[in-house]
């Protein structure tokens, strides 16, 4: 997951490691070097020399102690200095940093923000020099990339803890890009979470779409509300509600067609959709692998209906990552959900800190 951002990640904080390296070796080499002894008359030296050698003698270990103290104060001067970067110093790593975003499909106000704030917190600050150099670079990049994701985060499991019962919540997206396996992998885990749940078979248009959801709900044990293939998909998700009502359900999750938005016929269904059942949330689900092409789609989902929230699919298949951290920015939406396997548990609930520490490896 991730392997290519991961890997250009890691050149980004060897070579500013290596900028931080180069400076501290500087510093280490003022901090050890020492004043030459001023040259002193011959005979005064031996005077010198004859006075001080009792002393000597007698106090041999004291001196030994006082060079191995001396030693440890040095050594612990070096680790306690610091070392300032300036714009020249990070050039070339931020150009290599904003390629690396651009390349794994980070869309570029993202990019340019997470370089922004990656310079701001290393030109002209004082870093702690250290053992492990790798650490300073990587607690930026860590804090830069938490300030993208965390912006619009949204706990969708509050959000039902709190809600009126049932919940209307509709999927809407581009067809084959797993929305009708995503609605029963979110099924799935809000059985698990101790929720009834009804299925909407609102994509009416599709072939195949009624018994693809029909097999999943029987694959789960919950109720499935469909009608005739060809039927009005919106008739569809007022009846699954009006049957969790009836049957005090808590959440249902109506399906509808995949499609993109150059379809004007069906987007405008989906306009519909939206006005008559009125839903509670409105999910947007598209590919992760799809990368900036998920983010552009989910952008004018979200211009056309107003979305609510994004689950990106094939996650584990993602090289590059850029649509998870990117998407939730474009849109002003968060991700909810990403998917990471084909069976019904293979679905986690986005946390920032979750996708940090595996973009960072």
């Amino acid at each position: 997951m991730f392997n290519r951002f991961k890997d250009r990640l890691k050149g980004f904080k060897e070579a500013v490691s290596t900028k931080i390296k180069e400076k501290s070796d500087i510093e280490e080499d003022k901090t050890l070097e020492t004043p030459e002894t001023p040259e002193v008359p011959l005979a005064q030296e031996k005077l010198a020399t004859e006075a001080a050698q009792p002393a000597k003698e007698n106090n041999s270990t004291g001196e030994a102690k006082s060079r191995l103290s001396f030693a440890s104060k040095a050594k612990s001067l070096i680790f306690e200095q610091e070392v300032i970067l300036d714009e020249k110093d990070l050039e070339d790593p931020l150009w290599e940093l904003e390629m690396a975003l651009l390349e794994s499909d980070v869309a570029l106000p993202v990019a340019e923000q997470i370089v922004s704030t990656v310079k701001d917190e290393l030109v002209g600050k004082k870093k702690k020099i250290r053992a492990d150099t790798g650490e300073i670079v990587e607690e930026v990049l860590r804090s830069a990339l938490l300030e993208v994701l965390s912006e619009n985060n949204f706990d969708i499991d509050e959000y039902i803890v709190a809600a009126d019962k049932p919940v209307n919540i509709v999927f809407v997206g581009v067809n084959g890009t797993g929305k009708t396996t995503t609605i029963s992998k979110v099924a799935n885990y809000l059985k698990d979470q101790g929720y009834s749940v009804v299925l909407a078979a609102g994509d009416t248009f599709r072939a195949g779409a009624i018994e693809q959801i029909e097999t999943h709900a029987n694959n789960l044990g919950i109720k499935l509300v469909k009608h005739k293939s060809g039927g009005d998909p919106a008739a569809v998700i007022f009846d699954a509600m009006e049957y969790a009502r009836a049957h005090h359900k808590d959440v249902v999750l109506a399906d509808t067609a995949g499609r993109l938005h150059t379809n004007v016929n069906l987007m405008d269904q989906m306009k519909k959709i939206v006005r008559v059942s009125k839903p509670d949330l409105l999910i947007f689900v598209d590919e992760a692998i799809a990368g900036n092409d998920a983010v552009e789609r989910a952008r004018l989902f979200n211009e056309t209906v107003s979305i609510d929230g994004t689950v990106l699919t094939k996650t584990d298949a993602d090289a590059k990552g850029g649509a998870a951290i990117s998407i939730a920015q474009i849109t002003g939406k968060p991700v909810l959900f990403l998917g990471v396997g084909q069976d019904y548990p293979d679905l986690v609930k986005f946390e920032p800190e979750w996708l940090v520490d595996r973009l960072l490896g």
